[in-house]
C-alpha cells in the first residue's frame, strides 16, 4: 500500500550514481530534508532494490557502469507509473535530458548538481497525486468519446506526472490553452499559479520586461520593482500560446531561462531562480518556422520535449453533438434564455459542417443562433452555416502551374538538382549557390526524394 503523503520521514528516496561523492552529496541532502535512502550504484542493483521495496522517489545518473539510466526510466514507467525518476545528466547536454524526459523521467538535473534545484525537484516530485484528479468542478474539461480525444485525455494524464516541457499543436479554436490548464490542474504544481501569455499579443520593445519583469529606475517609467511572468509563475506553470510569434532575441533570452532556471530582471545586477514549468502552443508548424529561420532550433528542441496534438473538430464529428449541447447549455445558463433543442436536421447540418475556426467557431456560431432564434427548437437554417463555394471538380493538366503546392515542389527540385549537378553533388557548395544553409538542403533534398 502506498505511504501516505505529506510527512518527509515516510518517504523512501533511491539514489543511483557510480561516483561517491555524487552519492555522498545527494544522500547527505535528502537525509536533511528527512527521507531515508537506498544507494545503488549500476543499473542491476538498482533494478532489484525496485522489484524488493516500494520508493517514492528515484535520482539515477546517466551513465552508469552496465548500462544507461534509461534502461531504469524506462522500467520505473512500465512497471511502476507512480514512482516519479530524476535523471543526472553531464553538463551542457541537451539530448540527454531531452532523451531522458521523452522517456519518462520527471525531471533532470544538470552536473555540477545545484543543492538547491535538488531540494526543489524532491519537493516537487513528493507532491505528485497518485492518480489524476477529476477538474470538472473547476470547468475544465475535454469532452468526448472519439478516439482521437480518449488518446489526448491520456496523455494529459501521463504529462500530469512529469516536469517535461509539453508542445501544445493543434488549429486555431482547436483547445490548445484548455489543454495546457488539464496539464496542470492534475500536476504537482496544481495548487501555485497557472500563468497564460499570448506572445503575439506582446510589443516587443516590451517583451523582456513583461516575461522577467524590471527594477525601479530602469527606464523611464519604471517607478517600483515589478515581476514578470516568470516570477509570477514561480513553482507552477507558464503557458507560452503562439510562441512562433516570439522575435528571435527573445528567442536567445527564453532559452537561456530555460536551461539555466534563472531570470535576470530588466536593469538588476543578479539572477534569481525560478521553478517554472513551460507548456508553449502554436497553431502555426513550429518545424516550418525552424526551417525558414524564424525560429531557433535549439529552443524548439527544449520547448518541444513531448508534442500533445489537439485534434480538428472535422476530426471528431462523432463528438459534435455532445459538445454542441454543452456548450450551448451553457451559454443558455450565462443569458438566462430557455434551453432550446437541435432538430435532427440541425444537428446534422453540425456534424457535416467543417469547422474551420474548430470549437471556438462552434461557440460563436451557437452564441449568435441562442440570440436569432425565436423558437424553442434549432433547425438547420437557423445555424446559418457557410458552405465553402464548390464550382465542380478541378481538372488539372501535366506540367499545368495548379495546384500550386505540386507546381512549386517541381520548381523547387528542378533547382535542386541543377545546383547538384553544376557542383559535381557537392552539397555545401550547392547550398551556398542556392542561397541557403547546409541544413535547409538537407531538409528540402529529404522532403522531395532527391538522393
Amino acid at each position: 500500500m502506498k505511504r501516505a503523503r505529506g510527512n518527509a520521514a515516510n518517504f523512501l528516496a533511491l539514489i543511483v550514481d557510480d561516483e561517491a561523492d555524487i552519492l555522498e552529496l545527494l544522500e547527505l541532502t535528502l537525509l536533511k530534508m528527512g527521507l531515508e535512502v537506498e544507494r545503488a550504484s549500476t543499473v542491476q542493483a538498482a533494478l532489484k532494490l525496485v522489484e524488493e521495496k516500494q520508493f517514492d522517489l528515484c535520482l539515477t545518473d546517466m551513465r552508469l557502469p552496465d548500462g544507461e539510466g534509461l534502461e531504469l526510466v524506462r522500467y520505473i514507467g512500465a512497471n511502476c507509473p507512480d514512482l516519479p525518476v530524476a535523471v543526472i545528466t553531464a553538463h551542457g547536454s541537451t539530448e540527454n535530458a531531452v532523451a531522458a524526459l521523452k522517456a519518462g523521467a520527471f525531471d533532470y538535473l544538470a552536473k555540477p548538481v545545484s543543492l538547491e534545484q535538488l531540494r526543489a525537484v524532491v519537493k516537487s516530485a513528493l507532491k505528485l497525486p497518485s492518480a489524476p484528479e477529476p477538474t470538472a468542478e473547476q470547468g475544465y474539461v475535454l469532452l468526448g468519446q472519439s478516439p482521437a480525444m480518449e488518446q489526448v485525455r491520456g496523455l494529459i494524464d501521463k504529462l500530469a506526472r512529469s516536469q517535461a516541457p509539453v508542445y501544445v499543436s493543434g488549429e486555431s479554436g482547436s483547445g490548445k490553452e484548455l489543454a495546457a490548464r488539464l496539464i496542470h490542474e492534475k500536476s504537482a504544481r496544481r495548487e501555485k499559479p497557472f500563468v497564460p501569455v499570448n506572445c503575439g499579443a506582446i510589443p516587443e520593445n516590451l517583451m523582456e520586461s513583461e516575461f522577467f519583469g524590471y527594477r525601479k529606475g530602469a527606464f523611464t517609467g519604471a517607478e517600483q520593482d515589478r515581476d514578470g511572468f516568470f516570477q509570477a509563475a514561480n513553482g507552477g506553470t507558464l503557458f507560452l500560446d503562439e510562441v512562433a510569434d516570439l522575435p528571435l532575441a527573445m528567442q536567445v533570452k527564453l532559452l537561456r531561462v530555460i536551461q539555466e532556471k534563472k531570470v535576470r530582471k530588466v536593469g538588476a545586477t543578479q539572477e534569481e531562480p525560478v521553478d517554472v514549468r513551460i507548456i508553449s502552443a502554436t497553431h502555426q508548424k513550429l518545424a516550418d518556422c525552424v526551417e525558414h529561420g524564424k525560429f531557433r532550433q535549439d529552443l524548439y528542441y527544449r520547448l518541444n520535449v513531448i508534442e500533445l496534438k489537439m485534434p480538428a473538430l472535422r476530426e471528431m464529428r462523432d463528438d459534435v453533438p455532445l459538445i454542441a449541447g454543452n456548450i450551448l447549455a451553457r451559454l443558455a445558463r450565462q443569458a438566462g434564455a430557455a434551453l432550446p433543442e437541435f432538430s435532427a436536421a440541425g444537428v446534422e447540418a453540425l456534424q457535416q459542417y467543417d469547422f474551420p475556426g474548430n470549437v471556438r467557431e462552434l461557440e460563436n456560431i451557437l452564441e449568435r443562433t441562442l440570440a436569432l432564434c425565436g423558437g424553442s427548437r434549432i433547425e438547420m437554417d437557423d445555424l446559418h452555416l457557410t458552405e465553402p463555394e464548390n464550382d465542380g471538380p478541378a481538372i488539372y493538366e501535366p506540367g499545368a502551374k495548379w495546384p500550386l503546392p505540386d507546381y512549386l515542389d517541381r520548381v523547387e527540385k528542378e533547382a535542386l538538382q541543377e545546383a547538384l549537378e553544376k557542383t559535381r553533388y557537392n552539397k555545401t557548395a550547392a547550398a551556398k549557390l542556392l542561397g541557403i544553409t547546409f541544413r535547409a538542403l538537407r531538409y528540402r533534398l529529404a522532403r522531395l526524394g532527391i538522393d
